[in-house]
């Protein structure tokens, strides 16, 4: 899908989700307690950001793909990294690092959605990393940053716990 149809797709469903209430995304989710991408109601492969080294988001600047090599077990998640040396700054300190929202898209947050979070579309804000769905999504979400957050911070405690298609 090319990304003008994958962002046309998604402004289309975020304007349904805020003109009508109703769920915006019903496929894969991802346990907010344990990171784990759920389909259909069973666990996916359990890799957490999509196989992403989330401590390179800090110290390289940029989405890096982990290596299974390098691999760590937070909740019940599975984290790669691309070195050694990243696997240990993570189990140092595994909070720092996770992506905020249990890696949903943070605008979809700000909406009342859940969608999944790209790790090629990334901010850090405040030492937290937020993930957006794709590039046009997340230009929406930096219009207004620490406005999307505090919105998004009053809308995840109601909705961390439920699946993208309860959301009403």
């Amino acid at each position: 899908m090319t990304l003008i149809r994958k962002t046309t797709l998604a402004v289309i469903t975020i304007a349904g989700v805020l003109s009508a209430g109703v769920p915006a995304f019903a496929g894969p989710e991802v346990n907010t307690s344990t990171g784990i991408v759920i389909a259909d109601g069973k666990p996916a492969s359990g890799l957490a950001v999509h196989g992403y080294d989330v401590v390179a988001y800090f110290t390289d600047g940029k989405p890096v793909k982990g290596d299974s090599k390098f691999a760590a077990q937070h909740g019940a998640a599975t984290y790669r990294f691309a070195s050694k040396a990243h696997l240990d700054t993570f189990q140092a300190n595994p909070e720092k690092y996770v992506p905020a929202y249990g890696g949903y898209c943070a605008f979809g947050v700000s909406v009342n959605a859940k969608f999944d979070g790209n790790p090629e579309n990334w901010k850090i804000v405040d030492g937290k990393l937020y993930l957006n769905l794709d590039s046009g999504i997340q230009q929406m979400w930096l219009k207004d940053v620490p406005g999307n957050i505090k919105k998004a911070e009053v809308i995840w405690p109601g909705i961390k716990d439920k699946a993208p298609a309860d959301i009403k």
